[in-house]
């Protein structure tokens, strides 16, 4: 009896053991590892608008398209900070990716800004059949790897307005004004040609500054206007069209690196593929942008045709200007001009 007590006993050891070797195997398998999920901070300054709207529908094929192993986390308005801390979030690997004009990346690489050269597109199609060049999308995407950037996918949003809480009827208007720019040489020497103090601010600082008299106007998009009310701060919106609002998806290096190669490819073919899907949207977010402005109590301006042309003629040259005596700006200044004009 006692040996076939052992018996059973060592039958249920090697069983046992068998189990155990199993369970590790499996949990040492790619399968398992490919479960392993993924947070991603998707992170951007605006809220209710494009570039929400292509946060919402990139973070909604990533999660069905990788079976939940990514798992994205929008953070609109810039919730995680204002948008240089957004990007060293993006650099450092605490928050995933960044959806942000390129301009504010100037710091990190100049080149950054080339998108926001005045004069560049004359349309909402072109702007998008720009972001869409191959030999701009290789320069774009690439800036930025050596320092933890990846970048994902290039897109056009809107085109610049101007908001003031008194009237620009004409150019003369602009004379002394305090004008909220984005963090760009081209942005800067555009406004001072015109007359205007050029003042560069991030987002989330420019509706208490207008509130306080801080500055006296901003440049910006309609639908940043509509969707985060202006209209309690400045009515007066003119319409200058210049220069085209460009978005950068960014990815944070560090993350990518450390995904599975085909959670890698997916990150990059839908960052790129949404950027295309969302063009039709914008368009029409911008049409409906001006009706809601106006329904709100706002007021739309155009320049007299005279004007705008003047406006444009004054500007038209600052790209090169700027450009010119830094010679990698000037070279990706050129590759970008020069695909503007084979896109127009």
């Amino acid at each position: 009896m006692g040996m076939r007590l052992d018996g059973i006993r060592s039958w249920a050891v090697w069983i046992a053991g068998v189990a155990a070797i199993s369970m590790i195997a499996i949990a040492g398998s790619p399968g398992a590892a490919e479960e392993k999920t993924y947070r991603m901070k998707i992170t951007f300054p605006t809220l209710n608008d494009t570039l929400h709207q292509y946060a919402k529908n990139y973070a909604a094929v990533l999660e069905r398209e990788s079976g939940g192993r990514i798992k994205p986390e929008l953070y609109p308005a810039s919730q995680l900070g204002p948008i240089p801390r957004q990007i060293e979030a993006v650099q450092f690997g605490a928050a995933q990716c960044a959806i942000i004009p390129p301009e504010f990346y100037s710091g990190i690489d100049e080149r950054f800004e080339v998108m926001a050269a005045p004069g560049l597109v004359t349309s909402m199609e072109h702007g998008q059949r720009l972001a869409a060049d191959p030999e701009v999308l290789k320069l774009m995407l690439g800036l930025g790897a050596n320092k933890g950037l990846h970048g994902a996918a290039l897109w056009m949003a809107i085109p610049n307005s101007l908001i003031a809480k008194r009237p620009v009827r004409r150019l003369a208007d602009l004379k002394g004004r305090k004008i909220r720019i984005f963090t760009s040489d081209f942005q800067s020497q555009a406004l001072e040609r015109l007359g205007a103090s050029p003042v560069a601010m991030t987002l989330g600082d420019v509706l208490p500054a207008i509130h306080q008299g801080t500055i006296d106007g901003a440049i910006a998009g309609l639908t940043v206007f509509t969707t985060m009310k202006y209209q309690d701060a400045a009515k007066y919106v003119t319409e200058i069209g210049q220069p085209a609002i460009f978005i950068i998806t960014e990815i944070s290096k560090k993350w990518h690196d450390s995904l599975p190669p085909d959670l890698q490819r997916m990150i990059d073919t839908h960052a790129a593929s949404e950027a295309k899907a969302i063009n039709s949207f914008a368009i029409d977010f911008n049409n409906n942008a001006r009706k809601v402005w106006t329904d709100a109590g706002g007021e739309l301006i155009a320049l007299p045709a005279e004007e705008q042309a003047a406006m444009i003629s004054t500007i038209k040259s600052v790209g090169d200007d700027v450009s010119k005596k830094r010679p990698a700006l000037a070279a990706a200044y050129g590759i970008v001009a020069e695909a503007a004009k084979r896109t127009q």
